[in-house]
């Protein structure tokens, strides 16, 4: 038998923080905002706000509802709103967001799709190609 007692949050303001010194393994959920500036090898996950500060190194695919990159990421970002990747930070991955923002001096190598509105959780099924049997024309009018 498992006994889970939960006590409110003090209030903090609502940014939990991961700091500089901290190294995780493993997967991180949250709720409402972190800003983390250590190290992560792991996935993200969050209908929240997420910060990757200056100091921080993630690697794992990170999938949230807004993000602000100072650090470096190695993984994909996938965030319902707005992504912003800042002067100094590093994405090694691809981007799906509704807002982008890329300051300069940022480095991002991958590739990034902006969609209106915001991103689904899960991507729609592709529409299948239905080709009819036609016979096969030569092109530009040769002769067969």
């Amino acid at each position: 038998m498992r006994i889970v007692f939960q006590k409110p949050m003090a209030e903090h303001g609502g940014k939990d923080i991961l700091s500089s010194d901290v190294e995780i393994k493993g997967s991180i959920k949250f709720q409402k905002e972190l800003l983390i500036d250590g190290k992560v090898d792991g996935d993200i996950n969050s209908d929240g706000v997420l910060t990757i500060g200056e100091n921080a190194d993630i690697r794992g695919e990170i999938k949230t509802k807004s993000i602000a990159v100072y650090g470096k990421v190695h993984g994909n970002i996938t965030v319902t709103e707005r992504c912003e990747l800042k002067s100094k930070s590093v994405l090694q991955g691809d981007l799906k967001a509704a807002r982008l923002i890329i300051e300069e001096g940022a480095t991002f190598i991958g590739k990034s799709e902006v969609t209106t509105g915001t991103v689904p959780a899960k991507a729609p099924a592709r529409p299948e190609i239905v080709r009819h049997d036609e016979p096969v024309k030569a092109a530009f009018g040769g002769r067969g």
